[in-house]
């Protein structure tokens, strides 16, 4: 994981402080379905927007907004088959059946 004190164990501490000063640390869970969605979705950007050397910055970014306005604008969905049901099954600690807690 990504700390603060993981940049004063690798920089000296002014640097670690201009560096902290310029990030923002967002923590996601690691185990969900919806980082497998991400996976999903960035495999799917890969196969249809780079799937070539793209080697300017810039080139890069309007490639990537173009593909998503395209994807957007199509509704493009990720067909889920994880359900509740199965997510239960597997990992019956993180979502609960609300109808057997009463």
């Amino acid at each position: 994981t990504h700390s603060a004190g993981a940049l004063y164990q690798t920089f000296p501490p002014a640097e670690a402080r201009r560096i902290l000063q310029r990030i923002e640390f967002h923590y996601t869970p690691k185990h969900a379905s919806w980082l497998n969605m991400v996976e999903i979705e960035i495999g799917v950007l890969r196969g249809q927007c780079l799937d070539r050397r793209i080697d300017d910055p810039k080139q890069l970014r309007r490639e990537i907004s173009a593909w998503e306005r395209h994807r957007n604008a199509a509704r493009s969905r990720i067909k889920w088959m994880f359900t509740i049901e199965k997510a239960r099954a597997k990992m019956g600690r993180a979502y609960p059946n609300p109808s057997k807690e009463s």
